[in-house]
């Protein structure tokens, strides 16, 4: 396992890498060893904020159930600039919105796994995980200028 950081606009990134795939994203964090994934996460996440990138083309690997595996797929359909709601992702694999909720929310992989783009109900918007909660997935979204955002 190695962790790389970035500082970012939303703040200090610290990505890691298991066997040569991204298992997890989170704030804050200290620099635990290298990788080459790790530099082109770094590279592409630098490329993204710059407004270079729209899409990540990264080794993923989510740790979780099936179910969350199955969200987090969704969420990486979900193109830049876009937005769905719980509902969207929950008639897209036939279940009921509040379970997609908590598996938006336990995603381990944001910005890279898009779940920022996952609104509520009518477009309302709602909480993140990620540090800063609510106000880091309004800049990002005004940083990937979201359709239809009054933001």
């Amino acid at each position: 396992m190695a962790v790389q950081c970035f500082d970012s606009p939303v703040g200090r990134l610290s990505i890691t890498e298991e066997n040569g795939e991204i298992t997890r994203l989170d704030w804050g964090g200290e620099p635990q060893g290298n990788s080459d994934v790790l530099d082109e996460a770094v590279a592409q996440l630098a490329a993204y904020f710059a407004g270079e990138r729209t899409a990540f083309d990264l080794p993923l690997r989510v740790h979780g159930s099936d179910f969350q595996r199955a969200v987090c797929d969704e969420m990486l359909k979900i193109p830049f600039g876009d937005t769905v709601t719980y509902g969207d992702i929950a008639k897209a694999l036939g279940v009921s919105a509040q379970p997609v909720g908590g598996a938006c929310g336990g995603n381990p992989i944001p910005i890279i796994i898009p779940c920022h783009r996952v609104m509520g109900a009518g477009g309302k918007l709602t909480g993140f995980s990620g540090a800063g909660g609510v106000e880091t997935k309004v800049a990002l979204l005004r940083h990937e200028g979201a359709a239809g955002l009054l933001i």
